[in-house]
């Protein structure tokens, strides 16, 4: 407690840990959406994404990390604007990088309802990104209000989605990824720490418990008792290994503490706890549950703010989040 007593004037200092707020001063995009968008024209938006997002979790609990992985894969390819969504050859729903992303048929799902109760009104953005929130709150994470307005884009390439992180990426072009989206090392540390939930398939570790960097011996980062257990659970590549082998299930900061045991699934989690620009955030909301808690609010705000359409003239409003309007 001490320590980190003493580092949270300098990380405060460094990534002030904003209340949510109706400032524009905080997110630019405040300066254009708002938490009445569909206050009149569709005032049971937030209540049918709720519902849906629900009953889809209750089937299958794993669509809850999904939805919030789509969420960012949209976000960090032109901004939330919903190019994840579209289907067609050449889309980046189609990028190899994008193969294992999942959730789609919710927000179709949802799309379907809300288009029956205020046709032509709600974009898919909006939809994709309330999803995201409500799936965080269904398996215990922090609730914070959505901001609407966004609208959806109208272009979707295949080779810009080889720009959201595949898991082998080194901290600093990480770090400028995510400055290129207007976040910080604070946000990218905390948005890791959605992989307190989910999980990946084990041909994506593979590489780190068999033949890291060619070597033919594992990854000299992991555990050994961690690296016992993924060569059990990961026989076949198609098998699966949860993000966060402690608490799978459960939205919490255990997956900063297993980082510190060197129990990061992907070598991109691991190595937060290896450099000097994210290591000591790292040991902060690993002793601090409540910091990761709130802060990932306002990361997810900020992210859901990402280089949003919102005029007239750029974008529409798809009446189907799979292809654009005729």
């Amino acid at each position: 407690m001490s320590s980190f007593l003493a580092f949270l004037p300098i990380l405060l200092l460094l990534f002030p840990l904003r209340a949510l707020s109706h400032s524009p001063k905080i997110f630019p995009a405040e300066d254009y959406l708002s938490f009445s968008y569909y206050a009149e024209r569709c005032p049971n938006l937030e209540a049918i994404v709720n519902k849906k997002v629900d009953a889809w979790i209750n089937k299958d609990y794993t669509l809850a990390a999904s939805l919030i992985r789509l969420h960012f894969h949209d976000c960090v390819v032109r901004g939330c604007d919903a190019s994840i969504l579209l289907n067609h050859t050449g889309s980046e729903r189609n990028a190899n990088v994008s193969k294992t992303l999942r959730g789609f048929q919710v927000i179709d799902d949802i799309k379907a309802e809300v288009e029956k109760e205020c046709p032509n009104t709600v974009s898919c953005a909006d939809i994709l990104t309330t999803a995201a929130r409500d799936a965080t709150i269904k398996v215990g994470g922090p609730f914070w209000e959505v901001l609407f307005g966004r609208r959806d884009g109208l272009v979707s390439i295949a080779k810009e989605a080889d720009v959201a992180p595949t898991g082998h990426e080194n901290i600093t072009s990480l770090i400028e990824l995510f400055q290129s989206m207007g976040l910080n090392p604070l946000d990218l540390v905390i948005l890791s720490g959605s992989h307190t939930i989910g999980r990946s398939t084990c041909g994506a570790i593979h590489y780190r418990i068999y033949n890291f960097n060619g070597t033919g011996k594992p990854d000299p980062t992991i555990d050994p008792k961690y690296l016992n257990f993924l060569r059990r659970k990961c026989r076949w590549a198609s098998e699966y290994a949860e993000l966060d082998a402690t608490t799978p299930r459960i939205f919490d900061s255990i997956y900063y503490t297993n980082l510190q045991k060197k129990m990061g699934l992907f070598s991109t989690d691991q190595l937060l706890d290896s450099d000097p620009r994210t290591t000591p955030l790292v040991s902060a909301l690993a002793t601090q549950p409540m910091l990761f808690y709130q802060q990932f609010a306002v990361s997810m705000v900020k992210l859901g703010n990402t280089k949003v359409l919102t005029g007239k003239n750029e974008g529409e409003i798809r009446t189907n989040c799979n292809f654009v309007n005729h």
